[in-house]
């Protein structure tokens, strides 16, 4: 079977508008998808043009609204339209719509034929715009009107227990076929089409330049596909490694880790799986043979539940990161502490901290390495957060300090601030304005203070902008990103990152 296409959604109001989004893309696509349902009404008289202006094997869309399109016009107006799309054929078949894509409950004998006679191949699709699709064997079979047509099933799941579903039921597909994916897990069945047996996976530009709409179905984009995920040069022998979280919308993980790849000359791919459920992502993994998976907030708890055997330190920290999917099941380990660690000696170039009072803000997964980190390096720290119990038990681990983070607390504060560690997910993607994003918006900075925030996206939290302002040192998480991220190429690998 031969390797999916990369089809590029175009979704202008005009063909120029549309050829100009094309010819950007050129270099990185295979194929186009005219959705002639976003044209203005006086440019989709001409779209029987647009395949020679384009250049390349193009499909014919027109889409109706309950199938997700925008087309608002009768089903005569409509299948008149398709008919002027395929009229007048050229002999030179370049310059015809080499696909149109027609729904399972149209039937237009005259339409068919057509398409038929002037070599343009239909692709029978069927959309589901809120669920998934169950026995996709048998669906397949019966949108697939001849052995011509290419059964396309798009369709909305509600967990990632439903992709791992499609890409089982996939396996048994005996014809060319499409399945597509649409919504929050959609990811992993774009980039991974290859697995799905998918003949494209459909793309479009990032949402700030078209229709934010195919952004939120899950199209990715066709730089992203090939220059990041390496689109085409997934095969069946490419290791998949991946990162689990939610709702996972801020990572530059993919980044670091395919870089990886690509230095060392592997054969593998790493990509965001998204879900709500840490149990559905490591099931997930098992089910396309996944070799390894970063685990991020808010899995890194509970995640030591479901695996098979756990690091001694991980167990210790009692939070997990990094799972690695062996012959003998799946093993945890914990590389934000090492990756912490390496990250702050650069930041304040001490050796230890011995002597110093530090404040850890936030008691969760990321604390809890931190506030191990913190101990082995000999320093005193008080944790301060909303929840105190959670606070309370994160202290009792090292004899640390704890309060309740709030205005209450504020003199606990300034005595623990050589240095304040903030670890909670809050401003992560925030506006730089954003007070609602700054969790400790009632602390006053003196400007002594040395502050570090693991976000970093942005670059500059509200947190650590404030401090900036205030005179304070400050850092940002990109260097633990960094160095963990390497400590889990090699926990995945076997392969130093360096080297």
């Amino acid at each position: 079977m031969q390797r999916p296409k990369i089809c590029l959604c175009l979704t202008c109001s005009t063909l120029a508008k549309n050829l100009a989004v094309l010819e950007k893309y050129r270099r990185w696509i295979d194929m186009a998808e005219l959705r002639a349902d976003y044209l203005t009404d006086d440019e989709r008289l001409y779209i029987r043009r647009f395949p020679a202006m384009a250049g390349i094997p193009v499909i014919l869309t027109i889409r109706r609204l309950v199938d997700g399109g925008v087309y608002k016009g009768g089903e005569a107006a409509r299948t008149a339209l398709m008919a002027r799309g395929l009229a007048f054929a050229s002999q030179d078949t370049s310059k015809n719509f080499a696909y149109i894509d027609l729904e399972e409950d149209l039937d237009v004998p005259c339409i068919q034929d057509a398409a038929l006679a002037f070599g343009t191949r239909i692709i029978r699709s069927m959309h589901n715009m809120t669920d998934t699709v169950t026995d996709l064997p048998a669906q397949m079979a019966k949108i697939r009107k001849t052995g011509y047509e290419i059964p396309k099933i798009a369709c909305t799941p509600r967990t990632l227990v439903d992709v791992s579903t499609l890409f089982k039921e996939s396996a048994s597909l005996d014809c060319e076929h499409i399945v597509c994916c649409m919504g929050m897990f959609s990811s992993p069945s774009r980039i991974l089409a290859e697995r799905m047996g998918s003949f494209l996976t459909y793309c479009s530009p990032p949402a700030d330049n078209i229709d934010e709409a195919l952004t939120k179905l899950g199209h990715t984009d066709p730089i992203q596909l090939n220059t990041l995920y390496n689109f085409r040069a997934i095969d069946k022998k490419t290791d998949v490694f991946g990162i689990t979280g939610f709702p996972l919308t801020h990572t530059l993980s993919p980044n670091l880790h395919n870089e990886g790849y690509h230095k060392h000359g592997m054969n593998a791919v790493y990509i965001p799986i998204k879900s709500e459920s840490v149990k559905d992502a490591l099931d997930f993994g098992k089910v396309l043979g996944i070799k390894g998976l970063s685990v991020t907030v808010p899995h890194k708890e509970d995640v030591l539940a479901c695996l098979d055997s756990v690091s001694p330190e991980a167990a210790e920290i009692g939070a997990c990161n990094t799972v690695v999917f062996g012959e003998s099941g799946t093993t945890g380990y914990n590389t934000d502490a090492e990756g912490f660690e390496k990250a702050l000696r650069e930041f304040l170039q001490v050796k230890n901290l011995r002597g110093k009072k530090i404040a850890i803000i936030g008691a969760g997964g990321a604390a809890k390495a931190i506030a191990y980190t913190v101990y082995k390096l000999k320093g005193k720290a008080c944790i301060f957060n909303r929840t105190l119990a959670n606070a309370r038990f994160l202290a009792g681990k090292y004899r640390f300090k704890y309060a309740v983070l709030g205005m209450e607390s504020q003199k606990l504060l300034e005595e623990y601030s050589w240095l304040i560690i903030q670890t909670t997910p809050v401003g992560m993607g925030a506006g730089e304005t954003d007070d609602s994003a700054d969790p400790l918006i009632f602390y006053g900075f003196a400007g002594s203070e040395q502050v570090y925030d693991i976000i970093y996206n942005p670059e500059k939290t509200p947190l650590l902008r404030r401090a900036e302002q205030a005179g304070c040192r400050i850092c940002n998480g990109y260097s633990m990103l960094k160095y963990q991220a390497y400590k889990q190429f090699e926990l995945f690998t076997g392969v130093p990152y360096e080297n």
